[in-house]
Parts: structure tokens; C-alpha cells; sequence
């Protein structure tokens, strides 16, 4: 899928420079933020990645290349393509949320995302949570929408039964429709937590794709 090929090319290194030092859900925030201003600052936009200047430049130069973005006195804005990349962004991932802390999470702040139409490529949800550590965060939580109840994997016992807070937040805030997920991803920041859940993400709708 063309939304994947974007994401993995805009991480990658072009010789002879150094490594990127931003990852997929980077990109994925970076398309957010974009898509939230219509047209952004790059010093805005440096702020709200928590990336420095020079990696936020070498993010929009990758996206520029990949002909996703335009520059203007305005700022940096989609182009057409990036118009429908974003649109395709958003049929299959929500914007973060906050939630609160649960017997369910495992960080000081929690950030869930909602995956469409993704339950069958969830496992036992450790995947997710490896990710998750992988990228920072302290762990991810994985739900499964699917006969009208919110569960873990292979679990029968709906959410709202042991967290009930947590299953109104996140049935109010994402509003999951039959196979959709949810991943909360938790840190010791906002931020780490936040790319936890998008970094978990991302490899489920790979593994979707």
C-alpha cells in the first residue's frame, strides 16, 4: 500500500547523510499535525514532533520528495497526493487520545489509538507491546471490539466489567465499531506513550495490509 511505502521511505537514510533520527510514528504525527494546521510552521511543527530542527528539516525534505508536501511563505502544507495519503490515514488509524490509568495500563500517561478493521491480526497483543518497548514507551495494552464487547485477546470478559472507567473513556473518545482495535500505549511521557501506541499501530495495519 502506497500509505506504508511513504512512511518506510521517509525513514530511510539517503546516502551518503546520517541515519534519520525520527521513526515511523514520527511520520505518522507529522501528518497529523499537518493535516490538523492545513499549514504549519517548521519550527511549530519542530515543537510538536519533540524533534530538533535539523531532523524535523530532513523530515519534510523526505516528504517533499515522496511529493507529499509543499512549501509556501504560509508554511508547509499537503499537496494533492498528501491530501489523499491522509485521507487513507485516517479511514484506517485515529488520532491519539488520553486516557486514565487503569489495572490495564502500565505508564503515568496513557494514549490509545483506534485500528480499523484489525482483529485478525492480532495475536495474543504481547506483539504490540514489544513494539511499544522497543520504541520507549513502558508497554501497550491491545483491545478487541467484536461482539459488541471490548476485551483483550482471547479473552471473553468485556473491559467494562474490571475497568469501567477505562472502557467509557475509550468507548466515548474512539467509538470502535465491530474488528476494530484499540491500543493504549503507556510512558513515562505524554510523548513516549503516544509513540508506543503509533508505533504498535503501525505494524498491526502491516500485518493487516
Amino acid at each position: 500500500m502506497r500509505l506504508f511505502e511513504v512512511i518506510e521511505k521517509v525513514t530511510r537514510k539517503i546516502a551518503p547523510g546520517p541515519a534519520p533520527s525520527f521513526n515511523e510514528a514520527h511520520v505518522i504525527k507529522a501528518l497529523e499535525i499537518i493535516g490538523e494546521y492545513g499549514s504549519v510552521g517548521r519550527i511549530r511543527l519542530s515543537k510538536e514532533l519533540g524533534l530538533g530542527e535539523g531532523a524535523t528539516r530532513t523530515l519534510l525534505k523526505h516528504l517533499k520528495n515522496e511529493g507529499i508536501t509543499q512549501s509556501s511563505r504560509s508554511g508547509i502544507s499537503f499537496s494533492e497526493e498528501g491530501k489523499k495519503l491522509f485521507s487513507i490515514l485516517r479511514s484506517k488509524l485515529s488520532e491519539g487520545v488520553d486516557v486514565p490509568s487503569s489495572p490495564l495500563t502500565v505508564g503515568a500517561f496513557n494514549i490509545a489509538v483506534l485500528v480499523r478493521d484489525a482483529a485478525q491480526a492480532v495475536g495474543s497483543g504481547m506483539e504490540q507491546r514489544d513494539i511499544a518497548i522497543k520504541s520507549g514507551a513502558s508497554g501497550a495494552t491491545t483491545l478487541v471490539f467484536s461482539g459488541n464487547k471490548l476485551s483483550m485477546p482471547k479473552c471473553v470478559e468485556d473491559v467494562s466489567e474490571s475497568t469501567p472507567k477505562l472502557h467509557d473513556e475509550l468507548m466515548t473518545k474512539l467509538n470502535p465499531n465491530q474488528n476494530d482495535v484499540i491500543i493504549v500505549g503507556s510512558g513515562e511521557t505524554r510523548e513516549l506513550a503516544e509513540m508506543g501506541a503509533k508505533m504498535a499501530a503501525i505494524k498491526l495495519l502491516k500485518g493487516n495490509n
